[in-house]
């Protein structure tokens, strides 16, 4: 049971999995599933103001910090536990593309000279953690959902507006890791 969990799931098991939260979540409670206001109830919580945005009933859509917060407790417990020791595996082609940018560790899931502590003072860390943080948090705010709210339970729901962000998100994914990546990467 153990090896189980610490080896990665094909992806016809854990896709199912994750689609079949939607009904789950419409049968419990006609609760709709995402990530991205669980700042917005964290915020309306901790800091309440005259803000007209955090002026709502922020308790009924408690469960959402609750399920956030289980995402983190399984991080937490996953990277300490269930740490497969092996080193990781990519596509040769793209370990050599890598390292023409200066990228060759492949120990951990990021490379540490872009994501970490010590790559914020780097212009390329503080390119991809911060700035690319903000752009994130921007585009799932200014998209009204992130991918999760919008390509698994706006699709799910067949809701035209997630259709359109979820083939925003996929076009900006594409754009960022074919043409903006190498240009940020080569200075």
């Amino acid at each position: 049971m153990f090896e189980l969990l610490r080896e990665p799931w094909p992806w016809y098991v854990a896709g199912p999995l994750i689609g079949l939260t939607v009904p789950l979540l419409l049968i419990l409670d006609n609760k709709s599933f995402g990530i991205s206001s669980s700042l917005r109830h964290i915020c309306a919580s901790c800091f309440p103001s005259n803000i007209d945005f955090f002026k709502y009933n922020w308790k009924a859509e408690a469960w959402n910090l609750f399920f956030v917060a289980g995402i983190a407790i399984g991080a937490f417990l996953s990277a300490h536990f269930l740490e497969n020791p092996e080193p990781l595996q990519i596509n040769p082609d793209l370990a050599s593309e890598l390292k023409t940018y200066g990228l060759d560790q492949f120990d951990n899931l990021l490379p540490a000279k872009l994501i970490g502590i010590q790559a914020l003072g780097h212009f390329k860390g503080f390119i991809f953690m911060i700035l690319g943080g903000f752009l994130v948090g921007f585009g799932a705010r200014y998209a009204g959902g992130c991918t999760s709210g919008h390509a698994i339970m706006g699709l799910s729901n067949l809701q035209w507006p997630s259709l359109v962000a979820t083939v925003c998100f996929m076009l900006g994914g594409f754009l960022m890791a074919n043409v903006l990546m190498p240009i940020i990467l080569s200075f």
